[in-house]
């Protein structure tokens, strides 16, 4: 699954760079749309992302593309590849990272995929 965001100015520290807690949020929120694209009417919460490291500096007016893949499912939770790359830079990605969720029940337990 893929998504893009558009850097807006409200998205910016005090510094004109993109605040990386934004960044966050939406690697999470594409992630858990491609968990529950790919496991309709289960309840996925994440549980971890395995490396938070921002590679290069994003600006106003950069359109981001977040790209999710999964990569592993288990018995309870599912993990996906996030890769996030900068549509004005060509090359590497910007940011990765490996998102786990879990599937819970309405009280927050555990329960099979």
């Amino acid at each position: 699954m893929e998504t893009h965001r558009l850097i807006l100015p409200s998205d910016l520290n005090q510094y004109g760079f993109l605040f990386g807690g934004r960044l966050l949020a939406w690697v999470d929120e594409a992630s858990w749309i491609a968990a529950t694209l790919d496991f309709p009417g289960r309840r996925f919460v994440t549980v971890g992302m395995d490396r938070v490291e921002f590679r290069h500096s994003v600006r106003e007016g950069s359109i981001l593309a977040i790209r999710c893949a999964r990569v592993r499912a288990g018995t309870t939770s599912v993990g996906y590849e996030v890769r996030v790359f900068d549509q004005n830079a060509a090359g590497e990605p910007i940011f990765s990272t490996l998102v786990t969720f879990v599937n819970v029940d309405e009280h927050g337990r555990k329960q099979p995929l």
